[in-house]
């Protein structure tokens, strides 16, 4: 597969606000990022809150500007479009918010919403629109008359539904979601999540997903990146990260899932103390003042992100020597429920159009 969506060198720096008279300080959400993400693949960035994965799903899709850097999509740098070239890009890649209910426009009908990308960009006339939307109602296991309804009649679930059905009506490549179920209850969003899943088969979508439950992104992702304090400190393949991880700090998310088992139980690692402040963050390895492998030459030099493999990637000095716990292949009782839960919701889906059908 080919890099659909490419960034380089990708920095986003915010300025507080401070007193007249008060210098400003810088905050560096997002330091020096390259990403390639392949077509068709769902890739996974992970990580504690305030480490910056927003922030990096915001400048991916150019809903704000890098300081520094580039996005490349299909070939062209995203950063360097007009503002007519960039509405031209929206329609190939979408974005979806985390929160459903500050999301969704109060005063627009479900219809209106869903609908109106397709007004943006001009695509198919008014009867080809309404059916567009009925169309995306039922494949996201919603009923047709809900076009008519306005989102405070509809549950958390429902709404990140028609926040998903609105993001495919134009068609796109690429859909970004920046933590699409951490809004929602447990038993919610593994029907978010497949319903995810199932689009992005039947339409050919390239998924980009930002999370913080490892136990989700396990289940679904084919790349996972690993961010800390506005840096990859590690990426690789889903399977291989979770079993097999290099980072120290890879290794102690890994250890605070809970295993689904009965009886069972893992070392868990213990990281003392909170993240360093982004304003002034600590020389050397960012991730030193909690790591428990640290040493001195972490203190003073900053490591770079380099493959260990051909498929994996880790900002370690000693990523090397170090022997990590990670996540045996057994341990997925939770990733074969949610598939039966896939099962079930696919056929209640499929039961649901035939009687809308008819």
């Amino acid at each position: 597969m080919s890099a659909i969506l490419t960034a380089r060198g990708l920095t986003r720096r915010f300025v507080t606000k401070k007193p007249l008279f008060v210098a400003p300080t810088v905050v560096q959400a997002v330091n020096g990022v390259d990403l390639d993400i392949e077509e068709g693949e769902t890739f996974a960035i992970v990580g504690e809150s305030g480490c910056g994965k927003s922030t990096l799903a915001r400048l991916l899709s150019h809903l704000i500007a890098p300081s520094e850097g580039s996005v490349t999509y299909a070939g062209r740098d995203i950063s360097a479009l007009s503002a007519s070239e960039l509405r031209a890009l929206r329609q190939h890649m979408q974005f979806i918010f985390q929160d459903p209910f500050s999301s969704l426009n109060p005063r627009m009908t479900v219809g209106a919403l869903i609908g109106e990308p397709l007004n943006i960009h001009s695509i198919g006339t008014a009867a080809e629109q309404r059916a567009k939307v009925v169309d995306l109602l039922r494949k996201v296991g919603l009923r047709p008359e809900h076009a008519d309804r306005y989102p405070h009649e509809f549950s958390g679930g429902q709404r990140q539904r028609i926040g998903i059905a609105r993001a495919l009506a134009t068609g796109p490549q690429i859909v970004i979601g920046d933590e699409p179920v951490s809004a929602l209850d447990v038993s919610i969003q593994a029907q978010v999540i497949n319903i995810l899943e199932d689009l992005k088969a039947e339409f050919g979508l390239t998924l980009v997903i930002i999370a913080h439950d490892l136990a989700v992104i396990r289940h679904i992702a084919d790349r996972v990146a690993v961010m800390y304090l506005g840096e990859i400190v590690e990426l690789a393949p889903a399977e291989e990260l979770f079993a097999a991880p290099k980072h120290p700090y890879t290794g102690a998310l890994l250890s605070a899932i809970p295993i689904p088992s009965t009886g069972a139980r893992r070392l868990r690692t213990t990281l003392e103390g909170d993240p360093p402040n982004p304003i002034a963050p600590p020389p050397g390895c960012k991730f030193h003042t909690r790591c428990p492998h640290a040493q001195d030459r972490c203190r003073t030099e900053r490591p770079v992100l380099l493959g260990t493999d051909a498929h994996h990637s880790v900002a370690c000095h000693f990523a090397e020597t170090l022997s990590l716990q990670g996540i045996a292949s057994e341990e997925k009782p939770r990733a074969a429920a949610a598939q039966a839960r896939f099962a079930r919701y696919s056929a209640a889906r499929a039961a649901m159009d035939g009687v809308a059908k008819g």
